[in-house]
């Protein structure tokens, strides 16, 4: 025996299914939701860094410069030259004192500065400190590398000042070759030892969470800047270096703690070093789970409103079902002419009972045959008014009069009945083909009115047409259809009030009028597809842009016609291109 499920009430039915339906796409949208949002807040937090990084690098190489142009003064310095190249020299230590005790004044960020000449010569900040020749400077790494460069500058990594005895300050040095300008050659070397605190100030002054940090390297994989460096250097603690200083691109890393960062590299061309930015992902997991109860709030709230709904609804769409039934047990008794039944409206249910109750007066051949006849009626009354009617913008804009009349607004009433009689005036009582764009005009303009006062601050509405063309013949009802698909297709969905645009002028033999709407516009691809047959919307007058381009080039040739341009986000405009031509000179038959 096949088994299935289902319920004796059509409304249980409705109440469970609707209930699953909205169940399910509310968690399917939560799941694409919440992957989009991670993925979102990683590439956010990956470009907030990259931007960080971007500016400490910015501010560093403003900083070198700067500490370059005074390396560039003390080079152009005669008096430099002469002290370490011209032995017999007396008074350019003096000189060469005052120049660098100005500097070491005005500039607190730097610690040292020396010439030292491969003669032995030398000159340390006032001139009165000795060099520290335990430390062995041509040794030094930093030194090597800067006698190597000649007179390029060059800019270490950090370490303790070798310049000065019995003094451990942490320092960058910024070194150039000195040219002895007698041989022309590089026999000296100017060392501008940089108060390493600097590079701590400028790598603190920005902000990666509340554990994230930032840290600097030079070209070898040194380390120039870590707010932990003792312990790196020390072996306690453990960091990437070497490994981001050949990649270009974010990379993630557990360390040893199970902890997973995000480093963001950016490499300096100008002083070789690249900058690493850290972010901690767990920090990024708290934002994570925020959005995420955001999500699950507004899922059950949406999930508790659809099941009320639900419950509402499917009373109020199966109350007619069930006065039906009982009617139906009142007939079986043989009570036909006390049953009638009377549920208003005009859907299938309603439709039914109406037939119910015909059967139950014994006419119900006669009226199925009087039915057919105005069945037919209609249809050929539809089709002639297809294009001209709306039923659905009749029904709420009467309903519209009517709340006003309830709310007592009886001039608003009275004006809205008579902008709409104006309205059906025009497309119901004029049968020709050819209407002047003033009448096409007027009748745009009074559906717009309507609308307008419907809506209330919704819509505004601008008509700015030339007078020149407003005698010009133009194809009945091509403006108020693309109107209405400015209002239903573009302006409906905005939060804020819509604005539709009206103009026309004459260009040469031709007369172009323009629609233009703010509203939500089209993706390149519903544009691309605007002109291709479509189903009608049977909730508005079914008149496509196909139907009137079809229309225009059949009246008019196919030099003529529309043109549609859209942004998603900014707007529609449509332009109607038609000939110039004055009604006297159309053909009707045409």
């Amino acid at each position: 025996m096949k088994s299935r499920i289902g319920f004796k009430s059509i409304r249980t039915s409705m109440i469970i299914y609707f209930s699953l339906l909205v169940l399910l796409t509310v968690t399917v949208f939560m799941f694409f939701s919440i992957r989009y949002t991670k993925k979102n807040l990683m590439e956010n937090s990956e470009k907030n860094s990259k931007l960080l990084i971007e500016q400490v690098n910015f501010n560093i190489e403003n900083y070198i410069n700067y500490m370059e142009n005074i390396s560039q003064v003390i080079m152009s310095n005669r008096d430099m030259t002469s002290y370490l190249f011209e032995p017999n020299t007396k008074e350019t230590g003096s000189d060469l004192k005052e120049a660098f005790q100005t500097i070491l004044h005005a500039r607190k960020d730097i610690y040292n500065i020396a010439v030292l000449g491969d003669n032995g010569r030398y000159f340390i900040n006032n001139g009165t400190d000795a060099l520290n020749l335990r430390s062995r400077l041509a040794k030094k790494e930093w030194y090597v590398d800067a006698k190597k460069e000649g007179s390029k500058i060059l800019i270490s990594s950090s370490h303790v000042q070798n310049l000065v005895s019995n003094d451990y300050k942490w320092v960058v040095t910024l070194s150039r070759g000195i040219t002895n300008p007698e041989t022309g050659k590089v026999e000296g070397l100017l060392v501008i030892d940089l108060n390493y605190d600097v590079i701590n100030n400028l790598c603190e002054s920005i902000s990666l969470g509340n554990k994230g940090y930032v840290y600097i390297i030079d070209r070898k994989g040194e380390i120039v800047y870590h707010p932990q460096q003792q312990l790196i250097l020390s072996g306690v603690k453990k960091e990437l270096l070497k490994e981001v200083s050949n990649v270009r691109s974010s990379l993630t890393y557990t360390d040893e703690k199970g902890e997973n960062k995000i480093y963001t590299p950016f490499h300096s061309d100008k002083t070789g070093w690249t900058i690493v930015g850290v972010v901690y992902t767990s920090e990024l997991a708290g934002d994570e789970k925020a959005v995420r109860a955001m999500y699950i709030g507004t899922a059950s709230i949406l999930i508790l409103f659809a099941s009320i709904l639900a419950v509402l609804l499917s009373a109020k769409i199966t109350k007619p079902i069930k006065q039906l039934q009982a009617a139906m047990n009142e007939v079986q008794e043989g009570k036909f002419e006390q049953v009638y039944i009377d549920t208003g409206g005009e859907n299938e249910i309603s439709s039914l009972t109406r037939s119910f109750n015909r059967m139950t007066k014994r006419i119900d051949e006669l009226l199925k045959n009087n039915r057919k006849e105005q069945a037919e009626k209609r249809k050929s009354e539809l089709k002639a008014l297809q294009s001209q009617i709306n039923p659905h913008f009749l029904y709420n804009t009467l309903d519209s009069i009517i709340w006003l009349i309830e709310t007592e607004d009886s001039s608003q009433a009275i004006k809205m009945t008579s902008v709409l009689a104006r309205f059906f005036r025009q497309a119901i009582g004029n049968s020709k083909i050819y209407v002047t764009i003033w009448q096409e005009l007027e009748y745009t303009r009074n559906y717009l009115l309507i609308q307008q006062m419907r809506y209330k601050d919704k819509v505004a509405f601008d008509i700015q047409v030339d007078e020149d063309v407003m005698e010009c013949a133009i194809v009945k009802l091509v403006l108020q259809p693309l109107v209405e698909n400015a209002l239903y297709h573009g302006l409906k969905y905005k939060t804020e009030q819509g604005n539709i645009i009206i103009t026309g002028c004459r260009q040469g033999d031709r007369v172009i009028l323009t629609i233009k709407d703010d509203g939500i516009g089209m993706t390149k691809e519903a544009l691309s597809t605007i002109f291709q047959k479509k189903t009608s919307d049977k909730r508005h007058n079914g008149v496509g842009m196909k139907n009137i381009e079809d229309r225009l080039k059949m009246h008019y040739g196919p030099d003529y016609g529309l043109i549609v341009e859209s942004e998603e986000g900014v707007g529609t405009v449509v332009k109607v291109i038609i000939p110039y031509k004055r009604m006297e000179d159309t053909d009707e038959e045409t």
